[in-house]
C-alpha cells in the first residue's frame, strides 16, 4: 500500500515534509546591486533570496580585496553592521561568494 501525499483537513490541504524540497543554507557574500555587500547564510528559492544573520560589510578592511575578506574573516579594520533578515529578489543580486565559515 502506498503512502498518500497529501491529507484534507477543513478543506486545508497539507502536504508530507519529505515530499517538500527545502533550499539549503550556506554562509556566503552576497554583493548586490546599488553597491550593497551583504554577509550571511543564503536561501535562495526562484522568488526571493533570503539572508539571515547578516551584516552589511561596510568597509571590507583589507589590503586584498574582497576574497581576503571572504577566505580570513574580518579584520580589525572590516566594519560590519548588523541588521535583520535581507530579503531580495534573485535578479538584484551581481555575485555570490563562499566564506571560511570557520572564520565568520
Amino acid at each position: 500500500m502506498s503512502q498518500p501525499k497529501t491529507i484534507q483537513i477543513d478543506n486545508v490541504q497539507y502536504v508530507r515534509a519529505d515530499s517538500v524540497s527545502v533550499a539549503a543554507t550556506k554562509k556566503q557574500i552576497a554583493v548586490l546591486q546599488r553597491g550593497w555587500i551583504v554577509v550571511g547564510d543564503v536561501e535562495k528559492t526562484p522568488e526571493e533570496i533570503k539572508i539571515s544573520n547578516c551584516y552589511v560589510i561596510r568597509n571590507w578592511g583589507t589590503t586584498k580585496g574582497l576574497g581576503e575578506l571572504a577566505e580570513k574573516g574580518p579584520t580589525v579594520k572590516t566594519v560590519l553592521d548588523k541588521c535583520p533578515d535581507v530579503m531580495v529578489h534573485p535578479l538584484t543580486v551581481v555575485m555570490y561568494m563562499n566564506v571560511n565559515g570557520s572564520k565568520w
